[in-house]
């Protein structure tokens, strides 16, 4: 073990003694079987009748653990919480805010607490695969209740910790049983989706999606990419509402991706973290799973319930594997199960029943859809205002319109690094570096103040 030696002086061997009486209490540093200063620890050395003492002093184990960068999401909102300023804003972080810019618990979230609480359930462990009421809806919100994919009992589901866990447990099926295979990741794409891939150390590398020249997508370049991948590759698709550009393909675009990962024989991922939060409709915003799925594809996907139910603390989602046969699904799931153990062991129970609660309870899963589109609907309005402030502002002609035709929470503003720093420095506005912020945490009586900022920080910083 490396060491540390401390040199102590004293004009006599009794004083020395002395000495270390003293600092026996104060300076414990060593190993919980030994005392700190024992005497054979002490090395003496006389020298012109001086007696020098050194000490040994452990040096930490984990002295060359470097400190982590702080994340680049998380890391905004501890940047707002020091800002002292009354104007300042935090379009960072992906939570629904109310128009008064406050954290918002749906009603039916609450009312499907309080069924918990009235049948007097326990807080028993769940299975490895979790609560069986939650897979069973979590699935039919995903894919259609009647849809013949489930009715055949091809899908495999196992309830995950929210979108980012129910995704590192599929890249962890991905590296023990597709060891050779890479996945492509859109670019620019979720900050979290590199860190679950490296962690799961699963090969990646990125397809073109964001065109910075008409701040839309690069469909041309996509389409080129992905044919270009081995064979067999697996296709991480965001399913609605793309984080962080907003930019989703057509439907027509969406079936013309589904035959190139058809013919090249490729495996698609779906990350869906905002069914029904992105248009309002939880049918529109699965409808890409959907006719992946109608073709026949096997696929994989991973469900959030942060956005959609509001339960950012709970960590609700799923996993989900789409076979071509019952067995097959059996078998995966018997392996996701077995992933799962050594990781967590089993999912947390209070977030699964609410979910099952509303989607499972008629009158409670017609009050969620209500407000849902509520959400969908500020965040739509204050788009929509965004987007006329810029143009009232901007006397320069620039078309703003590519805000418009953006979906769900998040905005892509072009911004580069040195023009988002420009907007928290000078602003107060706190945003991701590549210029995505969160329309969720925006409200109308903002819009003005926000575009002044884009305004000023896209032709005044370079």
């Amino acid at each position: 073990m490396a060491s540390t030696m401390f040199s102590l002086a004293s004009v006599t061997p009794s004083a020395s003694i002395s000495l270390q009486d003293n600092l026996k209490p104060k300076l414990k540093i060593g190993t919980s079987s030994q005392r700190a200063f024992p005497g054979k620890d002490f090395m003496k050395a006389k020298s012109n009748g001086r007696t020098t003492m050194a000490v040994a002093v452990n040096v930490s184990r984990f002295e060359g653990i470097t400190m982590a960068p702080a994340d680049p999401i998380l890391g905004v909102s501890e940047a707002f919480k020091a800002d002292t300023n009354e104007l300042k804003l935090n379009l960072g972080v992906g939570a629904y805010r109310t128009e008064d810019l406050q954290p918002y618990v749906l009603n039916v979230v609450k009312k499907a607490e309080n069924l918990i609480l009235e049948r007097g359930e326990n807080k028993e462990y769940l299975p490895i695969e979790g609560l069986a009421a939650f897979n069973k809806v979590t699935a039919e919100l995903l894919f259609g209740k009647d849809n013949p994919v489930l009715q055949q009992q091809r899908v495999a589901t196992i309830q995950g910790l929210s979108g980012t866990g129910s995704l590192r447990i599929a890249a962890a099926l991905i590296e023990r049983y597709f060891p050779y295979s890479k996945i492509l990741i859109s670019s620019p794409t979720w900050g979290n989706h590199k860190n679950i891939f490296n962690d799961a150390r699963v090969p990646w590398s990125e397809y073109r999606y964001y065109d910075p020249k008409t701040v839309g997508l690069d469909f041309a370049g996509m389409i080129e990419d992905i044919k270009a991948a081995p064979e067999g590759s697996f296709i991480l698709l965001h399913g609605c509402a793309h984080n962080p550009t907003g930019i989703d393909p057509t439907p027509e675009q969406w079936k013309k991706i589904a035959d190139v990962i058809q013919k090249k024989n490729h495996i698609p991922f779906f990350d869906v973290a905002y069914q029904g939060f992105a248009s309002g409709s939880l049918d529109e915003d699965a409808s890409s799973v959907r006719m992946f799925a109608a073709r026949g594809m096997e696929l994989l996907v991973a469900q959030s319930y942060s956005k959609n139910l509001g339960l950012y603390g709970e960590r609700i989602g799923a996993t989900n594997v789409l076979c071509s046969s019952a067995d097959a699904a059996t078998r995966v799931k018997s392996q996701l199960k077995r992933l799962a153990r050594p990781m967590y062991s089993n999912p947390p129970i209070h977030g699964a029943k609410i979910v099952a609660n509303v989607v499972g309870t008629p009158e409670l899963f017609s009050e969620w859809k209500e407000e849902m589109e509520m959400m969908a609907g500020r965040i739509k309005s204050v788009r929509q205002k965004l987007y006329d402030s810029l143009s009232a502002k901007d006397k320069s002609g620039k078309n703003w319109s590519f805000i418009l035709k953006q979906i769900g929470m998040f905005s892509f503003t072009g911004l580069d690094r040195a023009q988002s720093e420009n907007m928290a420095n000078k602003w107060h506005v706190y945003m991701t570096k590549d210029g995505r912020i969160s329309l969720a945490g925006l409200s109308a009586a903002k819009c003005e103040y926000l575009a002044d900022a884009i305004i000023d920080s896209y032709y005044n910083v370079s």
